[in-house]
């Protein structure tokens, strides 16, 4: 299905750009959540006549999460779980806890824009975490896991 995107979108295109995508990816998300709209003649013709306003609430949208992004990258986080002498976590430490962990040093950050590729941490020890902010603002935040005494 070829889509026409109307705003940035990670891993796909700018705003825009027309790229063929799968039916349900366009479908169930894109579409829906007003990321895209399908390319024919009168949506394209819609967008062009649209663009700079488009384009001009994108950069005030960059502008935010980079100025948010100075904030938070860089930032240490502790988080404090039960563990074994091993190290091993009773539990383990995920989005949830590194979002309310940021909310509590008045950060607010949704859960679904922390990016954690192994997974949840189950071990004591200092994690780069990745925070997704915007397609252009990427922030790394410092988790240290401790064991509680």
């Amino acid at each position: 299905m070829q889509i026409i995107l109307m705003e940035q979108v990670q891993h796909l295109g700018r705003l825009g750009d027309i790229v063929k995508v799968k039916e349900g990816y366009a479908r169930n998300f894109l579409i829906p959540q007003g990321k895209a709209k399908r390319a024919t003649e009168a949506n394209i013709a819609e967008f062009e006549t649209r663009r700079a306003d488009l384009e001009a609430q994108q950069e005030t949208v960059l502008t935010e999460a980079k100025e948010r992004c100075a904030k938070v990258d860089g930032l240490t986080l502790e988080i404090v779980q039960k563990a074994g002498v091993d190290g091993r976590l009773f539990g383990s430490v995920t989005h949830y806890d590194i979002a309310a962990a940021l909310l509590a040093q008045g950060h607010e950050i949704p859960k679904n824009i922390i990016q954690m590729p192994g997974g949840s941490l189950k071990r004591v020890g200092d994690y780069p975490i990745t925070v997704y902010l915007h397609a252009d603002a990427i922030a790394t935040v410092n988790v240290s896991v401790v064991a509680e005494q």
